[in-house]
């Protein structure tokens, strides 16, 4: 069994991670190094017990937060753009990749599909659970736009005569070695499929829970037509991955390397299990997640490991103790008093989620804000995700405090996010990697609702455009992030919202 690295060894792997690519420089992070970290969270703090505070009075606008979010999935859009696209420096391109639309993973121009379909099911979750809170914010009808092309782009994606399915366009490799507009793209953009012959029933599993999530929320909206269709697709691509189980990532392509490798898929065969079953009332499903499921305590809730996920899915559909206790043993050990280290602002960092810290702290308040309409210890569970949440939009240190990790919220936000398009002046000025990625000044695109990777251990933070273990953005930064802000602008909605003691509070 490996040994957990110490801190020390920790930070120095980020720089040599760092100083080993193409695209990076020395980082200096500042903040409050001088501060050691608070092991374990520490104690719970005074007023966080079952109970306390409810109804208090926001202190973030969490609907405005909301609509910035929503215009970062539109900023990421691949494809024809329609007549309203809202982001004025982004026009049609890959229009002759293999499936065209869909979504650019993240500061990059590769459409990756096992996290795509991650965040897909991550976003619809939170429609499901706080529509509420996104009509409170009157978002709604964007955010169904936003989950559609996503939904359109899974549906192109499938091939239920040769049961072939594609799970990336682009090559990695070769996309990270150029830097400019993806309207300008000349390189190959290769097709990657499985099928009978390349099994793959963890990308599988993934894109079935979100088409099937996309059904519920879809035939909620009184659009059955389309919600038979997503349900159609979801289980004839489930038949598949029952039919073929395997890793997608077990079989490289040929001529590149993996950028999102999948250790298991059981948890997202769960997840798919889950989410058909709440789409169909067919039963079969609920016992084949039930067969799935995997009774440990998970490190993470990611785009790759799904097993809290299924824990709380199937705690909803059972009201089986057993999940209920999982559910709680993962939420408590990113609580204080759990495994995790704590920042001297009160942000959760865990050693093995250093890289991109917002997205997993972000993940876990969602799971954390859905356990609690659940009746798992609503009250701290509704507290604890308050205060993360809090924390990337403004209650943390960096700058004079007041520092909104999300691009295009307050008046400090991160300027030089790693993103290709959005570092790119207006046509037809050229966009180089000398000239754009190498450059310590602001983006000439503002990346309006990016969440960018995040703060270090000791709630240090350097926004520079080279770094892009802490300042890229994502598909999947975003998805448990916003689908987090629709619960609490829910609770806001419903004078649930708990009162939260953030140790590092934005007082202008």
């Amino acid at each position: 069994m490996a040994m957990m690295p110490s801190l020390a060894m920790l930070i120095m792997m980020v720089v040599l991670m760092i100083a080993a690519g193409t695209e990076k420089r020395q980082i200096h992070f500042t903040g409050t190094p001088q501060t050691p970290p608070v092991t374990n969270g520490g104690p719970p703090p005074t007023g966080a017990t079952q109970g306390s505070g409810t109804g208090a009075k926001a202190t973030k606008d969490y609907g405005d937060a909301i609509r910035l979010s929503i215009l970062f999935y539109y900023a990421q859009r691949s494809g024809k753009l329609p007549a309203d696209n809202p982001i004025p420096w982004r026009g049609d391109s890959a229009l002759n990749d293999c499936v065209v639309g869909g979504w650019y993973d993240a500061g990059d121009h590769v459409k990756f599909g096992f996290p795509m379909a991650g965040a897909m099911t991550m976003l619809l979750w939170g429609v499901d659970r706080f529509k509420d809170g996104y009509q409170a914010a009157g978002q709604l009808d964007k955010m169904y736009d936003t989950v559609k092309w996503g939904l359109d782009y899974l549906l192109d994606s499938w091939d239920p005569f040769t049961q072939e399915l594609v799970i990336q366009v682009g090559d990695g490799d070769v996309d990270h070695q150029y830097w400019g507009r993806p309207e300008n793209m000349t390189m190959p953009r290769p097709c990657v499929t499985i099928g009978p012959d390349r099994p793959g029933s963890d990308v599988a599993g993934e894109t079935v829970a979100a088409l099937a999530a996309g059904a519920i929320v879809f035939r909620d909206k009184g659009d059955t037509e389309y919600a038979d269709r997503l349900l159609e697709t979801a289980e004839s691509i489930y038949r598949f991955a029952e039919e073929y189980r395997g890793r997608f990532s077990d079989v490289p392509p040929v001529t590149q390397s993996w950028y999102y490798a999948s250790t298991d898929d059981k948890d997202e065969m769960c997840e798919a299990g889950v989410w058909l079953y709440k789409a169909s009332g067919d039963e079969r499903y609920l016992s084949n997640a039930r067969h799935e499921h995997e009774s440990v305590l998970p490190t993470e809730l990611s785009w790759d490991d799904k097993k809290a996920a299924c824990q709380l899915l199937l705690y909803e559909e059972t009201h089986d103790d057993t999940y209920k206790t999982e559910v709680n043993n993962f939420l408590s050990s990113w609580q204080p008093g759990g495994d995790k280290l704590y920042t001297p602002c009160g942000f959760v960092w865990g050693n093995s989620t250093f890289w991109g810290s917002a997205r997993h702290a972000s993940n876990v308040a969602f799971a954390a804000l859905v356990a609690a309409e659940d009746g798992i210890n609503a009250d701290v569970n509704r507290k604890w995700a308050a205060e993360q949440i809090n924390y990337l939009l403004g209650d943390n240190p960096h700058d004079g405090g007041c520092f909104s990790y999300e691009i295009g919220y307050g008046s400090k936000y991160p300027l030089q996010p790693h993103h290709r398009a959005a570092s790119c002046p207006d046509p037809p000025a050229p966009c180089t990697e000398a000239d754009n990625l190498h450059v310590d000044a602001p983006s000439p695109q503002t990346l309006y609702g990016g969440l960018v990777g995040g703060p270090i251990y000791n709630d240090g933070y350097n926004d520079t455009r080279e770094d892009y273990v802490h300042n890229e953005v994502a598909l999947d930064y975003n998805a448990g992030f916003q689908s987090a802000l629709a619960g609490l602008k829910h609770l806001e909605t419903t004078d649930e919202l708990p009162v939260t003691e953030n140790k590092c509070p934005c007082t202008q």
